[in-house]
């Protein structure tokens, strides 16, 4: 089986997840694997604590990038994966086991994909996801209190003291290296069809 493997990547709350979630839903599992960064995170105790005692998974060595590079080596070689989801901080979430069949279409998202040159190397279009500031904000504000249980001054104070400056150090300048940015401030809609019909284009060959 041929593979053709995107990348997509973008700061926290530039919208990376509602786009492959609608991505995802204009194929099926047989044409297209998802694979997340977020799901190879090192255990909460192993992540770093800055000089106020507050883990920051928001740094490149948060995240087990040699397994993920692994496993992504086996979905290639036609080896299904599974690997356990990870909940952050949330007690309230219930750990699931997600399972990554192969399939002709992968796709590689998380913000340090790039950053890493293993995985960048195999990479055959990225694209990053583009969104101001103040939005960015908005979004890790209603994700994190929500799905993630974090009082807002801890929200504030990681978006601050970690997201920020992972984000312009590690990500922006990764934005002129992308094949495609797609501006996430209003709408994707345009981008997300124009991308499924170029995917649809690569399935019928």
């Amino acid at each position: 089986m041929e593979h053709y493997i995107i990348g997509i990547t973008g700061g926290s709350g530039s919208g990376k997840t509602s786009f492959i979630r609608d991505l995802r839903s204009n194929f099926t599992k047989e044409e297209m694997c998802i694979i997340s960064q977020d799901d190879y995170y090192f255990p909460r105790e192993l992540q770093r604590v800055d000089d106020n005692g507050i883990r920051n998974f928001d740094l490149p060595e948060s995240i087990n990038t040699d397994e993920l590079y692994e496993d992504l080596k086996k979905i290639i070689s036609g080896q299904s994966v599974s690997r356990q989801e990870y909940t952050y901080n949330n007690e309230k979430a219930v750990a699931s086991t997600k399972t990554f069949h192969p399939a002709p279409i992968i796709v590689l998202e998380g913000i340090f994909i790039f950053n890493d040159a293993k995985l960048y190397q195999n990479l055959d279009l990225k694209i990053f996801i583009h969104a101001e500031d103040n939005l960015k904000i908005i979004r890790r504000i209603q994700r994190d209190q929500n799905e993630r249980n974090y009082p807002i001054d801890d929200v504030l104070y990681r978006y601050q003291h970690h997201v920020m400056p992972t984000y312009e150090q590690f990500i922006l300048p990764y934005k002129t290296k992308a094949d495609i940015v797609i501006n996430n401030n209003q709408s994707y809609t345009s981008a997300l069809e124009l991308l499924t019909a170029g995917i649809r284009q690569k399935l019928s060959k």
